[in-house]
């Protein structure tokens, strides 16, 4: 040890290099079982390298932990790449640094300590030394059971210099899972086209196998290449170039679509309220969005009386948000909106007045600022379709549900009493009354569906924007220029407008910006009423068009 401390730098690194390709011979049959006798095996040598100055030393302590394949040896890897470790010279203890500092080793489960130990140092890794550490934690998690780790670690170790070839290969001839194999072949191609000792046949098939992954880490390789000497190896470069581009583009497209169908989903789902009081009352509800806000109040109340359960509150919040909005709509339409029948500008005055009141209501009962709402572990994340594209778990939750939804109105509407009672009067509400229908609890109820619907959406929006007094105005304009496009009392055209007015809005976002996308939308869709006053789905003859 005296020898190895006198080492150069360089020679150390070497040396350390050397023990990390000595290390794989024994890899795969050491990883998974553990080594039972650790603590004594490295210790000794590894306290005494670890609280040496010498950067020398400590690499040499970097590779002894990375031939171990303990659990306790990864742990204390993922610290030092951290900064989180910390040895006490004296007993030779490692401690990692938490709201205290936990004993790890040799006590793995030891109690948490107020204070650090009188001896304990902290462990100090530069920069090549932190690059080094994290080939090693990715190359553990190449044999770890769980096939989540194994695709993050491979796809770490793409474009990650000093790649140990024989771990690679090693696993190349075991694993199963197709999106770690393929991380693990652009790993190799790119090796081949790094290596400027490959022949040229290597480098055209690790193009090829470029081509068929899509890896845009390596474009800037494939660049070098496509300016070679050798013609043959430029072209092939090049060819790969205009394909990668090619597929980008399509990633990008299938990306602004994805993201302008979560858009349009918020609005349906907002819309679908208002064409059913719209379409069966004529009644322009300027405190619609008021309802959203309420909503999404209860998914922040319902939060703060179970504050460990975000998941629990979020499902409980729906119920909960549809019984609350409609009660309000069902208050409002019996106060307000019922004396205003036939009066429609002096409605959506009064509407317009009754939002404000709402959201000052929510200033001064709530807060004037925004309110936090936490999102559940299974609206987080992403999932993966693809090694280079993934689609947002809670947007993707929110186009299903706004479906859900949609269905489940459907459903209201065509096989129930009350659905047939609501089309009766949006078809002919004097035949209606005559026929012995309660037009007047069939408007209460209706208004009340209709907020509750919107209280639905303001449950999905706190999961996309921030909970505040002005969430529903930022919305209504869209949902009323929603359910005008798809045809007045359409559901079907509420949902098709809606899905239609988000991707077109996200497809202008990046060359008008957001304002101008939303003036463009809204110019485009005044010029479409022009020509079709009914919009998407007029109802036509007698029938409602629910």
């Amino acid at each position: 040890m005296v020898f190895l401390g006198r080492l150069s730098i360089a020679s150390s690194l070497a040396l350390a290099l050397l023990t990390m390709a000595l290390m794989t011979l024994t890899w795969s049959a050491r990883l998974g079982a553990g080594d039972a006798n650790s603590d004594e095996v490295f210790s000794a040598a590894v306290v005494k390298s670890l609280i040496s100055s010498k950067v020398g030393d400590r690499d040499l302590a970097i590779a002894e932990l990375g031939r171990d394949s303990s659990p306790l040896a990864g742990q204390i890897l993922a610290g030092l790449l951290k900064g989180r470790l910390y040895v006490d010279r004296q007993s030779g203890a490692f401690y990692w640094e938490e709201a205290g500092l936990k004993l790890l080793w040799p006590l793995a489960d030891g109690p948490a300590l107020e204070a650090a130990p009188t001896n304990a140092r902290k462990v100090a890794v530069n920069n090549r030394q932190r690059e080094l550490i994290e080939g090693l934690l990715s190359l553990r998690a190449l044999f770890d059971a769980d096939v989540k780790n194994r695709r993050v670690a491979s796809g770490a170790l793409i474009g990650a210099p000093n790649v140990d070839w024989a771990v690679i290969n090693e696993r190349l001839a075991v694993e199963t899972d197709e999106r770690v194999l393929d991380n693990l072949k652009v790993v190799q191609a790119l090796g081949s086209l790094r290596d400027p000792q490959a022949s040229a046949a290597s480098k055209l098939a690790a193009l090829t196998e470029l081509e068929r992954l899509y890896a845009p880490a390596a474009q800037e390789d494939i660049k070098a290449l496509a300016i070679d000497s050798n013609l043959e190896l430029a072209k092939a470069a090049q060819r790969t170039l205009r394909l990668m581009d090619a597929r980008a583009q399509r990633l990008a497209l299938a990306e602004t679509v994805f993201f302008g169908l979560s858009l349009g989903s918020v609005l349906v789902l907002i819309a679908i309220g208002l064409a059913i009081t719209f379409g069966v009352m004529g009644v322009i509800n300027m405190a619609h969005g008021e309802m959203a806000m309420l909503g999404a109040y209860t998914v922040w109340a319902l939060q703060s009386v179970w504050p460990g359960q975000p998941g629990l509150a979020l499902i409980l919040a729906l119920p909960t948000a549809f019984l609350v909005s409609g009660m309000v709509g069902a208050s409002i339409e019996l106060t307000v909106i019922k004396p205003l029948y036939q009066r429609p500008l002096e409605t959506l005055l009064a509407t317009f007045g009754l939002s404000l009141i709402l959201q000052q209501a929510a200033r001064k009962g709530i807060s004037s600022m925004n309110v936090a709402v936490s999102s559940p572990d299974f609206m987080s994340g992403q999932w993966a379709i693809t090694n280079n594209f993934s689609v947002t778990q809670g947007r993707v939750i929110i186009i299903v549900f706004c479906l859900l939804v949609f269905a489940a109105v459907s459903l209201i509407l065509r096989k129930t009493r009350l659905g047939l009672e609501i089309r009766a009067v949006t078809q002919n509400r004097a035949m209606a009354r005559a026929l012995g229908a309660p037009a007047s609890r069939v408007d209460t109820l209706t208004f009340a569906l209709g907020s509750g619907v919107a209280g639905v959406s303001g449950v999905a929006l706190s999961q996309l924007t921030n909970v505040g007094p002005n969430l529903g105005q930022d919305y209504i304009v869209d949902s009323f220029m929603v359910v005008v496009f798809g045809g007045v009392g359409n559901l079907w055209g509420a949902l098709v407008g809606g899905l239609i007015i988000g991707v077109a809005n996200k497809f202008l976002e990046p060359v008008n910006g957001a304002m101008l996308a939303k003036i463009t939308i809204m110019v485009g869709v005044i010029l479409f009423i022009q020509r079709h006053p009914k919009g998407l789905f007029p109802q036509r003859g007698r029938v409602a068009s629910f």
